[in-house]
């Protein structure tokens, strides 16, 4: 039996499973992952993204963050593909309990997955720094070039993200250890582990099986009872979801 065949029949005697998710998970929706070579945005600005993405630079070049925030992160035109909408079924099934996410795109949400547990915010919730107004991300794409500000009191409006050098929601992450403790099977989904403390928390599963589904090496594929490396997307094209 291959590793995907055992993975369809662990999916299918399961009904406590936890998904945690990152770019891979996207990519195939056409959202660039910055942990992939991309040499176009070498060309294009004069930081890399790391560097953008984070609060002292958003704090003191606004105007340069935005720039590469809508041309980078807003791809509001992106759908919900083969893995997406597979969660979503097995959430609807009562297979899933919980999408655990570091992408901040809401296309699981678009997917009509309801349990997303967003580690690093989304581009859809944008609030005043001034007064709290909360904004959508057509509001910050149409501001143009311009810093974008709120129509009610002109204060500076910030992206519901979590940017490098700020911390996570508290409530997020109790949420997601409560999520991951609980689950009898913990599938990980394209992401390298990267980032942390994100990566951290799946060192609280204590479950029968932990998947890893991603193209690269990780640092948790020496812990993983099950180990994939296939992309995402035809791994998951193949699981057969029996409505309740």
């Amino acid at each position: 039996m291959s590793n995907i065949e055992k993975f369809l029949e662990m999916v299918q005697e399961s009904d406590n499973i936890v998904f945690f998710g990152g770019a891979g998970v996207s990519t195939e929706s056409g959202i660039p992952d910055f942990r992939s070579v991309d040499g176009l945005y070498n060309q294009k600005y004069d930081y890399p993204p790391e560097t953008i993405l984070s609060h002292t630079f958003y704090m003191r070049h606004t105007e340069e963050f935005y720039r590469f925030y809508r041309d980078k992160m807003l791809c509001l035109d992106a759908k919900p593909n083969m893995t997406h909408q597979k969660l979503a079924e097995l959430e609807a099934a009562g297979k899933v309990k919980a999408v655990i996410t570091q992408n901040i795109d809401g296309l699981h949400q678009m997917a009509g997955s309801r349990r997303v547990l967003e580690l690093h915010g989304s581009v859809h919730r944008n609030y005043c720094q001034k007064c709290g107004k909360g904004f959508d991300a057509e509001y910050i794409l149409k501001s143009g070039t311009e810093i974008p500000l709120c129509d009610a009191c002109g204060g500076k409006i910030k992206p519901d993200v979590v940017l490098y050098e700020e911390g996570l929601d508290t409530n997020t992450i109790e949420e997601s250890v409560r999520a991951i403790s609980n689950a009898q099977i913990l599938i990980i989904g394209g992401t390298s582990l990267a980032v942390y403390p994100a990566a951290g928390l799946i060192d609280y599963f204590r479950g029968e099986a932990l998947v890893v589904i991603n193209k690269s090496s990780t640092p948790r594929d020496r812990n993983a009872d099950l180990l994939i490396k296939e992309p995402i997307g035809q791994v998951f094209s193949q699981i057969k979801v029996n409505q309740k």
